[in-house]
């Protein structure tokens, strides 16, 4: 059973479903705080001691001890009788509690604030923001009386006050000056002595237009501080008084044209509302180009550009002008990586408005306008299993071809990658397309392109085991980014960096779990939930399953659109094999995507522990083609081990001939 454990307000622990353990008394608990606080060390019975009794007992030993057994039997209730303990374990002459690295939320926590430090501010504000909601109070709120607690309360309160001043800091960031206003009133009141939280209070009311309860805020922070402490404001407080007096164009770093490229664009922007009529056509056609640049950025920006796409595309049909359609549809050449769509219905939409347009386009309009609205349709009805799809990259490729396009034959292999999931085992064809891309745009300065190449390269080597040329294309797709301000390739390349972890089979599961936790915290906020929900549950269930442990999951767990594949091995491990076989006679198709094989891995489990011949059957006709490749490492995310062993546990359970 997983243990974790809860510092952050009173003491608590929590059995791996999310259920509270009961530690009975306070001693108990206080055995158990004191554990903690030494992070894995071994503390000796007389330190014990001396931290639980003022005046201890003749027998302390003995009840420490006690303590120690009434504890153990609570965090590993299955343990066998006499059988060595793996979590409090006893070690010369005192105990060591053995949590994992994410088994304290307070170690979380530290983790969580320090990488929020190296992501984009969406990120990081989505980072703490999930942090600070782990706290339920003071931490180690039951000890504050005690001696052995006090600098660790006061090392985890100070961490807790600064991630606070981080999250306003990335909230002003991202433009977000009235959210941070409320928290930050309160925490000034609370915490009168932090300047920097002064200031940054100042600064997001100034940047709500209120200048007068900007400066009044900082009269209070020097009134405060001369009664109280006998100085003056400081002089970074100083000077930012000065700035807002003065309307200081530095004070708007997030949206003021600051710097030479801010100067410009703010120039441009202006010249081009004065001299561009509000109704006319080049509208449309530039917001698509700008809504190209927007997605890039990942978060906001992406879903801020899907959303705009749309209705740029609905504006677009309302003129009736088939070409300028044609136009709009097409300039939107985003590279896409993810086999899910992240919003089916608005796919559908685009799917539907490029149909239409390739119905009325004239047969003399540009063949470059048609190849797109191709790529379009291949790219948008990804997944669907329309046998359109690769009719339409197909076409799109040749036309592409045929013109000599670097730019158009680059959208339209993005298409037909997308419809190169048709059975298992296709890593190789993949490959091959992005080594044409890796190729095409590195020849042609096509740097978004370029980066596309590297990713697919990325995916397919993994799913064939090479995993020292995806570290190269990764390492390269990195150093494009860095170049080229993408910062979505880095949330491809962090979870693939957990994948490498899980694959050296040096690093203890407890290490994966956390690189899987850090990658996921900074998929959080990065505007993909059709790559994002799900996807954690699914690593670590496919970890878990690699080193023959069974399924873990809390009632609320969201698998996302795993759940069918999933809930077999979830109601194998409640023991309850009845309800797996309803379940597997129940079980759809696979989505032929990038996780075909994992998933068909997964049934293919369930149904071997329960006999279930004919999904079996199923799957060792679908997992065949693949049986060179690693299941699920095609993603660049996960993966379930060897293919081989999958076809051969399917072959033992059926008896065929391996």
């Amino acid at each position: 059973m997983r243990v974790a454990f809860g510092v952050l307000g009173p003491v608590v622990a929590w059995d791996g479903a999310g259920g509270a353990i009961a530690l009975k008394g306070p001693r108990h608990r206080a055995v158990l705080a004191r554990l903690i606080v030494a992070r894995r060390r071994v503390v000796p019975v007389t330190r014990l001691v001396e931290d639980l009794w003022e005046d201890p007992p003749a027998d302390a030993a003995g009840a420490v001890r006690t303590f120690v057994a009434a504890l153990r039997r609570a965090l590993e209730p299955q343990r066998p009788p006499r059988a060595q303990a793996r979590l409090l374990v006893t070690e010369g002459s005192g105990y060591a509690l053995h949590a994992e690295p994410g088994g304290v939320d307070a170690w979380r926590f530290e983790r969580a604030v320090a990488a929020a430090a190296t992501l984009p501010p969406q990120n990081g504000l989505a980072r703490l923001e999930e942090a600070l909601g782990w706290w339920r109070g003071p931490a180690y709120a039951d000890f504050a009386d005690e001696a052995w607690a006090r600098a660790e309360r006061s090392r985890l309160g100070e961490l807790r006050l600064h991630a606070v001043e981080r999250q306003a800091e990335a909230r002003l960031a991202l433009g977000l000056a009235g959210e941070a206003v409320p928290d930050l009133d309160a925490h000034v009141t609370e915490h009168p002595w932090r300047e920097d939280a002064w200031g940054l209070l100042a600064l997001a009311l100034y940047r709500t237009g209120r200048q007068g309860d900007a400066l009044a805020v900082l009269r209070r922070a020097r009134t405060l501080l001369a009664e109280q402490l006998g100085v003056d404001l400081g002089p970074r407080l100083r000077r930012l008084e000065a700035d807002i007096l003065d309307h200081a164009d530095h004070l708007y770093p997030a949206s003021g044209p600051s710097g030479p490229a801010g100067r410009v664009w703010a120039q441009a922007a202006a010249d081009y509302d004065r001299t561009v009529a509000s109704g006319a056509r080049a509208r449309l056609e530039s917001t698509v180009g700008l809504l190209r640049s927007l997605a890039v950025t990942g978060g906001e920006g992406l879903q801020a550009a899907r959303r705009h796409r749309l209705a740029a595309i609905t504006a677009a049909e309302e003129l009736g002008d088939a070409e300028l359609i044609a136009r709009v549809i097409g300039a939107y050449d985003v590279p896409a990586i993810w086999t899910r769509v992240d919003d089916p219905q608005q796919a559908a939409r685009v799917v539907a408005a490029a149909e239409r347009t390739l119905a009325v386009l004239r047969p003399g309009a540009h063949p470059a306008a048609r190849a797109r609205l191709l790529a379009t349709i291949a790219l948008e009805s990804r997944g669907t299993g329309s046998a359109r799809g690769p009719q339409a990259a197909r076409q799109a490729e040749q036309i592409a071809r045929r013109l000599d396009d670097p730019t158009l034959l680059a959208f339209a292999l993005n298409g037909v990658f997308m419809q190169t999931f048709h059975r298992a085992g296709l890593a190789p064809r993949r490959d091959a397309i992005g080594a044409e891309l890796v190729d095409l745009s590195a020849r042609n300065g096509l740097a978004t392109w370029e980066v596309l190449g590297h990713l697919i390269r990325l995916q397919a080597r993994s799913a064939l085991a090479d995993f020292p040329a995806a570290d190269g294309h990764a390492a390269a797709a990195d150093r494009l980014a860095e170049r080229h301000e993408l910062p979505l390739v880095g949330v491809f390349t962090q979870w693939y960096r957990a994948l490498r972890l899980a694959t050296t089979g040096t690093a203890s599961t407890a290490e994966v779990e956390a690189a899987y936790q850090d990658a996921a915290a900074q998929l959080s906020g990065a505007g993909m939930p059709g790559l994002e929900r799900g996807l954690l549950p699914l690593a670590l269930l496919s970890l878990r399953l690699q080193h023959a442990q069974p399924a873990q999951a809390h009632e609320r767990t969201d698998w996302g659109p795993y759940e069918p594949w999933a809930r077999p091995l979830v109601l194998l491990a409640q023991h309850r094999p009845g309800d797996v076989t309803a379940v597997l006679r129940q079980l759809p198709e696979p989505p032929r995507d990038l996780l075909f094989e994992a998933l068909w891995c997964l049934a293919a489990q369930a149904a071997i522990a329960v006999g279930d011949r004919k999904t079996m059957e199923r799957a060792y006709t679908e997992l065949t083609p693949a049986a060179a490749e690693l299941a699920g490492a095609g993603s660049g995310l996960l993966t379930l081990g060897p293919v081989a062993k999958h076809l051969n546990d399917l072959a033992t359970a059926l008896k065929h001939p391996r």
